[in-house]
């Protein structure tokens, strides 16, 4: 077991990820207040929005406005993500500092979303991270099901290092491994992110867990062990996956930070700050955050 990472870096995919899912519209100045807000609380990687088409995703139709109307820190990196050369042409105009791609562990998933297998999918993705090179943008690529999906059931973590090794020859430079569906568990979990170091160095491997089983504070403890560092989380636990029927949201910022700082480790994140985010975004959904921690602190300072 390696020793555990001093300091973690959490990406808050909460305005993207964990809204874009959202039924009800959230106003642009909804969306740059909660970035506002997370960057407030400490956050220096923010996943802002998407470039996509709003007739897929609607909640990101405005995704051009939302970047003009944040008032940029120059030590914060706002990323986007940008599924195809259409996306990123559009995406580049508002400067964002980071794109994201994304391919599927699964067949059966590629196939249903985006009609094409793995290869397929990720081969359609050189030409944008070639273009982000050539600007100095830098790249992550998501592997998606990463260790469960919806159609298929459990994946090997051989797919893992098929979409790895895939992503590493297009030049993308950082992985995250997901469990979209929340149905890992830490010793799979584990696997995963073994398959993706075999192409990837520790320092460019991310996780990230949806809790739909409740097992993604588990399975960042797991990672943890294996010297992972950096992860996605969601302030006040948004999101879920419009693929995976039940799947609820990634795991709560708020949460991870807690247990973060329980165990010694830095993250540079105001824990109250973060609260005051989450709940935020959750007064204007009209609903509590999904988050244990915020909570347990809200019921103590109503208390």
């Amino acid at each position: 077991m390696m020793k555990l990472p001093s300091r973690v870096k959490l990406v808050d995919v909460g305005p993207r990820d964990g809204l874009q899912n959202e039924k009800q519209p959230v106003p642009a100045e909804i969306k740059i207040g909660l970035v506002h807000r997370l960057q407030d609380a400490g956050l220096k990687d923010i996943e802002v929005t998407s470039f996509v088409s709003p007739k897929w995703v609607p909640q990101m139709a405005d995704n051009a406005q939302v970047m003009a109307g944040i008032e940029r820190r120059p030590d914060v990196r706002y990323s986007v993500l940008t599924p195809n050369m259409k996306g990123f042409e559009a995406a580049v105009l508002t400067r964002p500092d980071e794109i994201s791609v994304f391919g599927a562990a699964s067949q059966a998933f590629s196939q249903r979303n985006i009609n094409c297998s793995i290869e397929e999918s990720i081969e359609r993705f050189a030409p944008v991270i070639e273009a982000a090179k050539a600007k100095g943008i830098y790249t992550r690529g998501a592997i998606s099901c990463a260790v469960g999906c919806p159609y298929e059931g459990e994946i090997a973590p051989e797919r893992v290092e098929l979409v790895a090794r895939l992503f590493r020859q297009i030049g993308v430079e950082h992985v995250v491994v997901c469990d979209t569906i929340g149905t890992g568990t830490p010793v799979k979990v584990q696997r995963a992110i073994e398959a993706a170091l075999k192409y990837y160095e520790l320092d460019k491997v991310s996780g990230h867990y949806h809790d739909t089983y409740g097992q993604a504070i588990g399975n960042t403890l797991a990672s943890l062990e294996m010297g992972v560092w950096q992860y996605d989380t969601s302030s006040a636990g948004l999101g879920g996956c419009p693929y995976a029927k039940g799947a609820t949201g990634n795991v709560a910022t708020e949460d991870v930070v807690y247990m973060l700082h329980g165990m010694g480790i830095e993250t540079g994140i105001d824990l109250d700050k973060l609260i005051d985010a989450g709940k935020y975004i959750s007064d204007f959904l009209q609903r509590k955050p999904n988050s244990r921690a915020s909570t347990a602190i809200l019921n103590k300072r109503a208390g």
